[in-house]
């Protein structure tokens, strides 16, 4: 068979194997295009808009307009990080708390225990279940007949002590506006003017702004804030109700701890009182007398879940080994 032949007999061999209606011009690079599989045409189809995007890219620093979504996108995502490492930071001395007769983390001592037990009863009523109107039950106010009595010792072990639970964070609040005394007690500068009381005058201040993170990761801390003449009609306001049921019902693990005036001196721990899920009052053991503490239950009437503790007292008759201690009353 000649050349021409063969050339003939392959052509014909061919067009019988192209489709109907298929042109009879088509090369085999062309055949071979169009028996490609569906997804691989497809993939040639996406990536195609993306190549054509890529060319203009030298020229869009000359259009501001269309860099602008990006530069917004960018800069949004960055802005809980600031606000994140704006939050302020204090060290708690621990060693120096130890020596002067508080718990410290990891501790195993007489006031760790007894501390214990005092958080137990609280920590069940702080989660119970809720009647309807009742208060939160993880607001908690440690407070005293009169000054001196140890409030705010019981205020920072109660804390200390809750921050060593696996489930729970702590914020502990110094609501005393008289005589603050917690960031005294850690050996700290009180803040200028940022706290509580900030965060009931001005509206525009967030509670990342002045609340205090420390060196105990699961323990925070909200000082007084600047002074006010009208300390007792904020507490009594909206805003502290607003103030409240943020803090009580951010995070649903959190216990706060307010550290209170005393009741028989000013007219800031009744009002304090009115919007607490719990009251422990401290009462100095062969110090207090029975009538300031019937005074001081007095003022807490119609108050829910009032416990005292009873601070300073000796150890009971045949337990030497307890010396100096630290219980917990009847619930009133």
């Amino acid at each position: 068979m000649s050349i021409i032949e063969r050339a003939a007999s392959r052509l014909k061999t061919t067009a019988a194997q192209r489709p109907e209606g298929g042109s009879e011009l088509l090369s085999a690079a062309e055949l071979a295009a169009q028996q490609q599989p569906a997804q691989v045409q497809a993939h040639q189809q996406v990536q195609q808009p993306a190549h054509q995007q890529q060319e203009p890219l030298p020229s869009q620093p000359q259009h501001p307009l269309q860099a602008a979504p990006a530069t917004t996108a960018t800069a949004a995502q960055p802005a809980p990080a600031v606000r994140s490492s704006s939050a302020k930071r204090i060290e708690i001395n621990l060693e120096r708390l130890a020596s002067m007769g508080f718990l410290t983390p990891g501790s195993r001592s007489l006031v760790s225990e007894q501390f214990r037990m005092i958080k137990r009863s609280l920590l069940r009523q702080a989660f119970a279940p809720r009647e309807a109107g009742s208060k939160p039950g993880n607001l908690i106010m440690v407070t005293s007949a009169l000054p001196d009595e140890g409030k705010t010792f019981c205020s920072i072990n109660l804390a200390l002590s809750i921050a060593m639970e696996l489930d729970h964070t702590v914020l502990l609040v110094d609501a005393d506006v008289a005589r603050p005394s917690i960031l005294r007690t850690f050996d700290l500068a009180e803040d200028e003017g940022a706290g509580m009381m900030n965060l009931l005058l001005d509206d525009k201040v967030d509670m990342a702004d002045v609340l205090l993170k420390t060196n105990v990761d699961t323990l925070s801390v909200l000082p007084v804030g600047a002074r006010h003449s009208h300390s007792s009609e904020l507490l009594a306001s909206q805003s502290m109700q607003l103030l409240l049921e943020e803090i009580a019902n951010r995070y649903p693990d959190r216990i706060v701890i307010f550290d209170s005036p005393p009741l028989l001196v000013t007219s800031e721990a009744s009002v304090l009182a009115s919007r607490m899920g719990q009251i422990a009052v401290v009462v100095a053991a062969e110090s207090t007398s029975q009538q300031a503490v019937k005074s001081a239950l007095n003022q807490l009437k119609g108050c829910q879940n009032v416990s005292l503790i009873y601070n300073k007292s000796m150890a009971f008759a045949g337990s030497q080994e307890y010396g100096y201690g630290y219980g917990y009353g009847d619930r009133y």
